[in-house]
């Protein structure tokens, strides 16, 4: 075989292999081709309180869709052809959901190493468990992530957020959320359980370890009335904002707050600090 049929050949492997990974709703052919040369990386096993520069820039006109796992090797994503407010796609409080996202990771599904852009509304939804490793968020808007699983435990490792209007992680499912040595700036709640789906209910555990978040509200936001949980140690939230307790619904109906701070039981702490 001549030397430009292998080079031929190899460069369609390349191709077939990132559509592979990326799965359905990516037509940009860089978006393709980007990932067909990834950069694999280690999970980090530190926290880190910058955002991290870019390897290049990535678009997508449609949520991509993670079936098994996806390394973005650091590039930035947006979506594209979405009509921007304000200079950005945030649209708020209204007519969001997972067709806004810019990741939607299927059952079990890892995605690591990526930098979420502005122009996105939802971020990731993860349809059952998931594992992020080393995901950040560069201007949230309303949530960086929507967790749906029925059961299980999911994973954040590294990365972090910001300016994100509400809430971080949007707990709608059932089980555990493992969140470790991710950092937050600027937002409203790290992590919060639905205060009001329908068909709500519970346990829904959160486990912070090595958390720092700054300019900010609680760390975890639950529903006691639901057997809800929040452990957090080793970490930091500069105004000592670590829990809010609230009595959940599935009417709709704003949540009543029913106390703050650790209580022993639903929520509990060691180890926090307030010098972050």
């Amino acid at each position: 075989m001549k030397i430009n049929e292998v080079l031929s050949a190899l460069a369609l492997c390349a191709v077939s292999q990132a559509q592979t990974e990326l799965g359905e709703g990516v037509t940009s052919f860089a978006t393709r081709t980007t990932n067909a040369v990834l950069d694999k990386r280690a999970t980090p096993t530190g926290l880190t309180t910058t955002l991290p520069a870019s390897a290049g820039a990535v678009t997508s006109a449609a949520a991509i869709l993670v079936t098994n796992s996806h390394d973005g090797g650091m590039n930035r994503y947006e979506r594209e052809g979405i009509v921007l407010q304000h200079g950005k796609v945030c649209k708020g409080q209204s007519e969001t959901g997972e067709k806004d996202a810019m990741f939607i990771l299927e059952n079990g599904a890892t995605l690591s190493n990526v930098i979420i852009g502005a122009s996105q509304a939802e971020g990731v939804h993860c349809r059952g468990t998931c594992t992020l490793n080393n995901v950040w968020w560069a201007d949230v808007c309303e949530d960086a992530l929507t967790l749906k699983q029925e059961s299980g435990t999911s994973y954040i490792n590294g990365g972090g957020a910001f300016h994100a209007s509400d809430k971080i992680i949007q707990f709608n499912g059932r089980g555990t959320v493992q969140v470790k040595n991710f950092y937050a700036n600027d937002y409203g709640k790290v992590g919060r359980s639905c205060g009001n789906c329908k068909k709500n209910g519970g346990p829904r555990n959160f486990i912070f370890d090595n958390v720092k978040a700054v300019d900010g509200g609680v760390l975890c936001g639950i529903n006691t009335n639901y057997g809800d949980t929040c452990k957090i140690s080793n970490s930091c939230q500069n105004k000592k904002k670590y829990c809010d307790r609230y009595e959940g619904n599935d009417t709709g109906k704003e949540p009543s707050k029913i106390g703050s701070g650790p209580d022993g039981q639903s929520c509990t702490t060691s180890n926090v600090d307030s010098n972050c």
